[in-house]
């Protein structure tokens, strides 16, 4: 019989128990453009510091995605980009006894100067809980990094589990852990070849989930634009090198404005180049909206080769092996010429 391995050694329970026992208001992140992990992650957890009777608020930068916007409790998230909200949020952080940080590890990944400063000057203590590579451990009374991990959710959920929270985890709940177990392996395509991540949704499938729905949730709810625009990428913005082992996919704002381009849209399409025979490399490159001469680099990678290296390298970011993230300050057309420079020194793994 398969049996979850604890997610604590016996001294972090130690750390973790005392932490959460010391503590009554609680205020939680996700990072900067939150996706399903994130705010699955942040949304799952709060649950379980409820049951402790505990006070959460959970905080993102901005907004979330259209596609989900659907996962249950997440009209209690506030957003700092929100004006109205920025009292209320300032207000938690400055009475807080206990900030979490899921699905980032340094606060630079909150991208809001003056919401770091804020959070910098707090005195509350600090537990992050990530799946990522360099966790700022100077920054926290307690770090919970397990980058071999497939998501934060995943992370999330063998905490509860391991602190006896199991029993009172509600359908609503698992619905959200596993949405970013998902969404954040695309649909458990990649970095998900542990065994025990099945017992734990075998575990989640009994609280009454419906993946089935929550896939279509996540996936079948997009507008006619974000088809055309798709579409309009796949035949206009699609660069192969290196023989077809490589891609570029470049697009500017205006594209965007063409199709009516809406946060979210343009989520997993750097995996569309993977899809062609032989390809193992796509780098990603889109304009930003607002900020001029800012790119948003996406790399995703199959076997063995290293888009965080490559993303550290070339591209200001990190993360994980087949798949990280990165920012250029620099026009659409230089961010080309860079990554076709990166894509060039390592032709040799290609």
């Amino acid at each position: 019989m398969l049996e979850l391995t604890p997610i604590l050694q016996p001294d972090e329970m130690l750390k973790t128990l005392t932490l959460l026992k010391g503590c009554k208001r609680i205020v939680m992140f996700g990072h900067r453009g939150p996706d399903g992990d994130a705010l699955g992650s942040n949304l799952g957890w709060a649950e379980y510091l409820r049951h402790l009777g505990k006070q959460v608020t959970i905080v993102m930068p901005d907004m979330e995605p259209d596609f989900i916007k659907w996962l249950p409790n997440i009209q209690y998230v506030k957003h700092y980009c929100n004006d109205d909200e920025k009292p209320v949020i300032r207000k938690a952080i400055a009475t807080a006894d206990l900030l979490c940080f899921l699905d980032f590890s340094q606060l630079k990944r909150v991208e809001d100067s003056t919401l770091i400063d804020i959070l910098q000057k707090s005195k509350a203590k600090r537990i992050i809980i990530d799946h990522h590579l360099d966790p700022d451990i100077h920054n926290a009374d307690l770090v919970i990094s397990r980058p071999k991990a497939s998501s934060t959710c995943e992370l999330v959920f063998r905490l509860i589990y391991q602190l006896g929270g199991y029993d009172k985890l509600s359908r609503s709940g698992a619905c959200n852990l596993y949405c970013g177990m998902m969404t954040d392996t695309g649909s458990f395509a990649y970095n998900s070849n542990d065994p025990e991540i099945y017992l734990i949704i075998s575990l989640l499938l009994k609280k009454g989930i419906d993946k089935e729905k929550i896939y279509r949730n996540v996936f079948y709810s997009f507008s006619q634009n974000r088809l055309k625009f798709w579409g309009f990428l796949l035949n206009e913005r699609v660069t192969f090198k290196q023989g077809g082992k490589a891609a570029i996919i470049a697009y500017s704002g205006e594209d965007m404005a063409k199709y009516k381009f809406k946060r979210g849209d343009g989520e997993g399409f750097v995996n569309e180049p993977l899809k062609v025979r032989g390809c193992r490399l796509s780098i990603s490159l889109r304009e930003d909206t607002v900020q001029q001469n800012v790119i948003h680099v996406s790399l995703r990678s199959v076997d063995d080769i290293p888009c965080n290296i490559i993303a550290k390298e070339y591209f200001n970011g990190g993360g994980h092996l087949n798949a990280s993230g990165g920012e250029l300050k620099c026009s659409l057309q230089e961010a080309v010429r860079i990554a076709e420079t990166a894509i060039e020194k390592y032709g040799d793994v290609l």
